[in-house]
This record gives C-alpha cells, sequence and structure tokens, in this order.
C-alpha cells in the first residue's frame, strides 16, 4: 500500500513534490479557520469545509502520487488533520476579534482563548 510519506522508491523531485502538496493542504485548512472566523461562522462550517478539502487533498495524491483516491482510512486522516489546522486558524483569529473589538469586555488568555474582564 502506498502512503503519503513513503515509496519503495524515493525520488528526489516527488519527495519535494509531495512537501508541496502537504505545505499546500495545510495552508489552506488554515486560511480556512481565518476565513470562517472572519465571517463569524461557527465550527460546524469548519467541518463542512475541511471535509471538502480533504477530498480534494485525496485528489491531488491520487492524479499525482497514484494514491488511493477513495481510500476511507487515508481519508479520515487527512481530514482530522486539516480539521486541526483549520481549528488552530479559526481560534486564533476569533481570540483576536472578541479581544481586539470588544476590548472593554474580554482579556486575552492566551494566544487561542480569551476571558470575560471581571
Amino acid at each position: 500500500m502506498q502512503g503519503l510519506f513513503f515509496d519503495a522508491e524515493p525520488d528526489p523531485v516527488r519527495i519535494v513534490l509531495r512537501f508541496l502538496v502537504v505545505l499546500l493542504g495545510f495552508w489552506t485548512a488554515w486560511r480556512t479557520g481565518k476565513a470562517v472566523a472572519e465571517n463569524w461562522e461557527g465550527y460546524g462550517r469548519i467541518v463542512v469545509y475541511t471535509l471538502l478539502l480533504a477530498f480534494v487533498m485525496r485528489f491531488l495524491h491520487h492524479a499525482l502520487f497514484n494514491g488511493g483516491m477513495l481510500d476511507a482510512p487515508l481519508y479520515l486522516i487527512d481530514f482530522v488533520v486539516l480539521l486541526a489546522f483549520a481549528v488552530v486558524g479559526f481560534r486564533l483569529r476569533r481570540t483576536d476579534q472578541m479581544t481586539n473589538n470588544y476590548y472593554w469586555l474580554y482579556d486575552r488568555t492566551s494566544s487561542l482563548s480569551w476571558k470575560k474582564k471581571d
């Protein structure tokens, strides 16, 4: 079975191409989370967009590396990893929104959270 990070014959061009595809997927998931937060949408929208993004990443893997297009376990792994990046991007942007737009109501507690002022 061919995976995302290994081949029977590692080729330098394929390694670079795989790295670029993975980087593109992570960056797109990150930007998706930020875009959803900027539109004041919720987590449900992130899940829907990440399901579509995971399908696109499976297609890229199939088209470029002859991997499994409809391989459910790999699709699930792609979805979970991309969802993690999307949620972190969402939380970073939402924390900025809440603490900058409503500075009289909320204080930043970390990069990913805020609390109500006393």
